[in-house]
């Protein structure tokens, strides 16, 4: 009675070093697809968290209208944030003060003294009254920003390039043409804002040459109060403003990455494709190259 039996595992290890560069490529093909997987996999999980995160269901945004999704290019009267808080009810308030938050925001340039290296920062000119709307920023060190001074985000170092150290508190930042002090850094609960820079809304008027705003943002009591601040839209018709949710703003800006998600999980199939069928000509060209060693191990009665 013939007896078949398994090859013996020593046997197949034994052969992974009869040809080390060719093991050794094949491991290193795997391990480059798994990482590349694996980052693919992980920017797309952490923009959708980032976008979903950073949206609250009682914040309303008020900016230009027509300018869809486009904050940076947006630009208000700057009395605006003092016409909705006075005409506006609904609005959250403590202690007498509305929460309402006038706020410049745009893309420039950013350079460190001493350093040729430039990169595009988002930045936002804030009052003391965006701590009341934004309430998932946190202050992990340092102060709020005197004149001449900025907050830095704990993923701007990330986004423009650099290192912590380089961004840490007390060292300096150009921005438009002025010399910037960093007096802290804050967190926003994985949000967007913690790659944005914030400083003084007067100060970076004045750097930046502007009058205007960008955006208000107003906290309501309750999403139910949402119709009275687009009514007050819709009546004054000589601000030219639109009120948008903010987690409808961010639910929007996800839409418009949607063809970039796309792209990224067909990035994924692509590489782990390719993976595959790298694994599988490696593989056939090991069987190929050793048929009559195979066929020997058959005919002693081992098992493929």
């Amino acid at each position: 009675m013939i007896r078949f039996s398994l090859i013996p595992w020593e046997y197949g290890v034994r052969n992974l070093f009869r040809r080390p560069v060719r093991t050794l490529l094949t491991l290193s093909g795997l391990t480059t697809v798994i990482v590349l997987v694996f980052i693919v996999i992980g920017f797309i999980r952490g923009l959708e968290h980032s976008l979903t995160a950073s949206g609250d269901p009682q914040v309303a945004l008020l900016f230009s209208l027509g300018m869809g999704e486009n904050l940076e290019y947006s630009s208000i009267p700057m009395r605006s944030s003092e016409l909705v808080a006075a005409s506006v009810a609904g609005i959250k308030e403590f202690q007498d003060r509305k929460y309402v938050s006038p706020e410049l925001y745009l893309g420039t340039q950013i350079e460190l003294p001493g350093l040729d290296h430039t990169a595009m920062g988002l930045v936002r000119g804030v009052t003391q009254s965006a701590l009341l709307v934004r309430r998932q920023v946190e202050l992990e060190s340092g102060n709020w920003p005197a004149p001449g001074e900025v907050l830095i985000g704990t993923l701007v170092a990330t986004k423009l390039g650099l290192t912590d150290q380089q961004l840490a508190t007390g060292e300096n930042i150009v921005l438009e043409g002025r010399t910037w002090r960093i007096s802290g850094i804050f967190s926003a609960a994985d949000s967007a804002f913690e790659s944005e820079i914030w400083c003084r809304l007067d100060e970076l008027q004045q750097a930046m040459k502007r009058q205007d705003l960008s955006l208000v943002a107003v906290t309501m009591n309750s999403p139910a109060d949402f119709p009275d601040l687009d009514l007050f839209c819709k009546e004054r018709l000589d601000l030219e403003l639109q009120a948008l949710r903010e987690i409808d703003y961010y639910q929007g800006l996800k839409k418009d990455y949607g063809p970039i998600r796309m792209l990224a999980w067909l990035v994924v199939f692509l590489v782990s494709g390719a993976g595959v069928f790298a694994g599988l000509n490696t593989l056939y060209g090991a069987v190929v190259g050793r048929t009559r060693e195979l066929s020997t191990l058959q005919t002693l009665g081992f098992l493929r």
